[in-house]
């Protein structure tokens, strides 16, 4: 299996799902589950109970993991593009961009 090309704190444009369309900062990235955690993405409620006495429960909303392959990469032309990568004389590699805005460094 070859490795996850989106990275913590990348911008993604969500590509289905209920959340079609909209895009946010990946908060965390699993590899071994193939998801990411995007802000405002995937948004969950759930219910906490009381912890001490007198004290009220609430609802929280939290972010779930997304399968990495709903979401893509927001490259420099502004739209969701596919991750390359370039290796230079030295050794050193880049992630590039592949179809619209190719080959520019994300």
């Amino acid at each position: 299996m070859a490795g996850m090309k989106i990275k913590k704190g990348d911008t993604v444009l969500v590509r289905s799902g209920k959340d079609k369309g909209k895009t946010g900062t990946v908060l965390s990235a699993q590899p071994t589950d193939n998801t990411v955690v995007v802000e405002g993405i995937n948004i969950s409620l759930r219910h906490t109970k009381p912890k001490a006495a007198g004290e009220a429960g609430s609802i929280k909303e939290i972010e779930m993991p997304i399968n990495v392959s709903n979401v893509g990469i927001v490259g420099p032309s502004g739209k969701a593009v596919r991750v390359g990568y370039k290796v230079a004389a030295d050794g050193t590699k880049t992630r590039i961009a592949r179809g619209k805005g190719k080959g520019a460094t994300l």
